[in-house]
């Protein structure tokens, strides 16, 4: 959010204005639900909607795509499988990629992740994972199942997870959601998530409370 809002400039979108960034690239080592920063300024009542949308086959409204049914049966193949399957045959590949689009699908419902890669390295599956763009405002509800679907496919080669590579062409905040992304990065500069240190507590978004030292 820090990144679109020091580097971003006004844009449109289908659902409004938005202030739009460069593309950028990270890695993250780890993260669950139960991550600090989460706890403090995520919205708890919108994960069990976003998990469903990589668990459930089908659209689970009011989404128009489901990437469970993406990766599990799309057109016919189960690509976790498949994955899974090319990584046993060759541990070194780098063919190991997945695509999330078909061509000639209707533009409104191209999904946000494009596509997904896993490697084995080190002994440890790692994974990157491709958006054509992405709503940093509330991108941990997609990137916390995204973790998940990497353990998965690391329990069943029985190997350990390693990092997320997350790349977003297009890295966004719609303009009506500003203040509420000022205020938490407001507050992530004046408090310390998950370390406590008593005094005065202010209500974060989701109607978290967050300590303030």
């Amino acid at each position: 959010m820090r990144y679109v809002t020091h580097n971003g400039g006004p844009a449109l979108d289908d659902r409004g204005p938005i202030i739009e960034a460069p593309a950028v690239l990270f890695e993250v080592t780890g993260l669950a639900w139960d991550d600090p920063v989460l706890k403090c300024y995520g919205d708890a009542g919108k994960i069990p909607l976003y998990s469903s949308k990589f668990s459930e086959r089908s659209v689970v409204p009011p989404f128009k795509y489901s990437y469970g049914g993406r990766l599990r049966q799309f057109l016919g193949v189960d690509q976790l499988g498949w994955i899974s399957d090319v990584l046993r045959a060759k541990p070194y590949t780098k063919s190991g990629w997945i695509s999330l689009t078909a061509p000639g699908e209707p533009p409104d419902a191209v999904p946000c992740l494009t596509s997904l890669a896993f490697r084995l390295r080190a002994g440890r599956l790692v994974m990157t994972a491709a958006f054509r763009s992405q709503n940093v405002f509330t991108s941990y509800l997609n990137y916390v199942p995204l973790r998940g679907i990497q353990s998965e496919v690391a329990d069943g080669l029985t190997v350990g997870c390693g990092s997320m590579r997350v790349f977003v062409d297009v890295p966004h905040i719609y303009t009506a959601d500003e203040a509420a992304v000022g205020e938490i990065l407001q507050l992530s500069e004046r408090d310390g998530p998950g370390e406590g240190g008593g005094g005065e507590a202010a209500p974060g978004p989701g109607h978290r409370i967050c300590p303030i030292p």
